[in-house]
């Protein structure tokens, strides 16, 4: 007997699952929005030296502020003024003739910077002035975030096998809020790094625990529907959040904004139910047979509650092992678990290094940054859409391996396009998103399938905590252009191609049911 069998007899996509879906979309759709956040609450905006302290009487006192730029700060390559550096003294000659600034001695700035606030009311790089020699700093709040979510993903993965999906989706939506919120009101940068550790700690259970809890209350025909579907609740966070950055220009009030829906999902999350294969896995058949017959009566299918006793659904997962924990070791214990575990994890530490590298390179391109990153958001649409249509017509392990290829091969072509040519290098990088986010949705449906469900969670725990990785490391990846401008884009382009090629070493999913124990998956495949 399999759980799909029992799914096709109360229908494994009705109201019920619909309603599942609707509940995650909640709590998602702030996911995207915290893990673009530092792309604006950490932008940098233009910025000088302070002067004022040489406003001391005399010449410097009449002149406009224009002129006090000219006779104090190092005018840079492009006609604007150096953001590190100032003249040890005023140098009046300037007026006469800017272009003079041969020997002129220089000094780093020594009374801090003065930021243009036209676009951002307040960011963490003026709050902390997070520029020149402190720039590193800035970069930094996007690793500690993403830190932060590597390591929550092993735990909430581990715990949700452990002590169910349910519960710990509302752990993850409550404590994910209250460190989201609290570092808004931060006081220090260091204050501000260790809150936003735990906030990406705690808002990555959100991801891990809704998508395969979505996944294993659907049937096989509809398990690509939903993995879409949680998906573009995704995309649908990335389109609306730079129009909310656009309207909120303070830090501070971006991040508490963007975390207020969990809110709603900390009150819908009572209606979400638990995963019956999960229940049924760990011998609480009681409680799956709750859960079973409401699925049944909101899909209108009363009348096969019969087939939901006991007997049949402890059929439903066989193993030599009864009533036992598992836990990460499960996943290198057996030959083909082991093989299993290092090949995804390869291939989600190489998608996200790649969505991410595209991702928060934004002002990278000399376009609009409210607008390159509603469009990095609106290209996932048609994206993903094609992921649905391609899921079924090639495969999962064709569509992720050939997302890959073309999304390095974008990378690639922005290498040799000269960095004048802003708008076709931004259009490449626009397509090289949506080729990586079509890789993003088709590894998590696909990986969601690959492991059984005695440790899908467990799995699925440790690959995002590799794709974390990937994240985290990629602002470090972007520091490399002090070395070589195009070393960052060629690290991007190199991880893409591992990835496609790993990828193409994993089994075929589709059309097959999922697998329940490890015993499937060394017996299967």
């Amino acid at each position: 007997m399999r759980f799909e069998n029992v799914l096709a007899d109360i229908n494994g996509f009705g109201r019920f699952q619909i309603m599942i879906i609707a509940i995650s979309f909640l709590g998602r759709f702030t996911l995207p929005c915290h893990f673009m956040l530092n792309n604006f609450i950490a932008a940098v905006p233009a910025h000088h030296c302070d002067i004022s302290s040489l406003d001391n009487g005399g010449i410097f006192n009449n002149l406009s502020q224009a002129q006090r730029l000219v006779v104090s700060i190092p005018v840079q390559q492009d006609g604007t003024p150096s953001s590190c550096q100032i003249f040890v003294e005023p140098q009046y000659h300037l007026l006469l003739n800017s272009s003079n600034v041969t020997g002129i001695p220089t000094v780093l700035c020594q009374n801090g910077w003065v930021y243009d606030n036209t676009t951002f009311k307040s960011t963490l790089t003026s709050q902390w002035d997070l520029v020149c020699d402190r720039r590193g700093k800035n970069k930094a709040t996007a690793t500690i975030f993403f830190f932060g979510v590597m390591f929550g993903a092993m735990s909430f993965g581990s715990l949700s096998d452990r002590f169910g999906r349910k519960i710990m989706l509302l752990v993850s939506y409550v404590s994910g809020m209250l460190f989201a919120v609290a570092s808004a009101f931060s006081t220090t940068y260091m204050m501000f790094a260790v809150l936003r550790f735990f906030t990406g700690f705690c808002i990555t259970g959100i991801v891990i625990v809704s998508a395969v809890l979505s996944v294993e209350w659907v049937d096989i025909e509809h398990r690509k529907l939903v993995g879409v579907l949680d998906s573009l609740s995704w995309t649908f966070g990335n389109i609306s959040f730079p129009a909310i950055a656009y309207f909120v220009t303070d830090w501070r009030w971006l991040t508490v904004s963007v975390t207020s829906p969990l809110v709603l999902a900390i009150i819908t999350w009572r209606w979400m139910p638990e995963s019956a294969r999960w229940l049924i896995a760990n011998g609480k058949l009681e409680q799956a047979q709750i859960y079973l017959k409401k699925c049944a009566k909101m899909n209108q299918k009363e009348d096969l509650v019969h087939t939901l006793d006991k007997e049949i659904l402890s059929t439903i997962v066989v193993t030599d092992k009864k009533n036992r924990t598992y836990s990460y070791l499960d996943l290198i214990r057996t030959p083909k678990m082991r093989k299993l575990a290092l090949r995804t994890g390869i291939v989600w530490f190489c998608v996200a290094t790649a969505f991410y590298g595209i991702s928060f390179n934004i002002t990278g391109f000399g376009l609009n940054m409210y607008l390159t990153q509603f469009t990095y958001g609106l290209i996932e649409l048609p994206a993903k859409v094609s992921v649905y249509y391609l899921l079924d017509k090639i495969g999962r392990r064709s569509t992720e391996v050939g997302a890959l290829l073309l999304a390095a091969t974008c990378l690639g072509i922005n290498i040799v396009i000269p960095k004048d040519m802003f708008v076709p290098r931004t259009v490449v990088a626009v397509i090289g998103k949506g080729f990586s986010s079509a890789s993003f949705a088709t590894v998590v449906l696909y990986s969601s399938e690959l492991y059984p469900t005695v440790i899908r969670q467990n799995g699925m725990g440790y690959n995002s905590f590799m794709a974390r990785f990937g994240v985290a490391v990629t602002p470090l990846i972007l520091l490399l252009d002090e070395v070589w401008k195009e070393l960052p884009q060629v690290v991007f382009c190199s991880v893409a191609v591992l990835g496609g090629i790993v990828a193409r070493t994993l089994s075929e999913t589709r059309n097959r049911c999922l697998p329940e124990t490890i015993e499937d998956i060394e017996q299967m495949w």
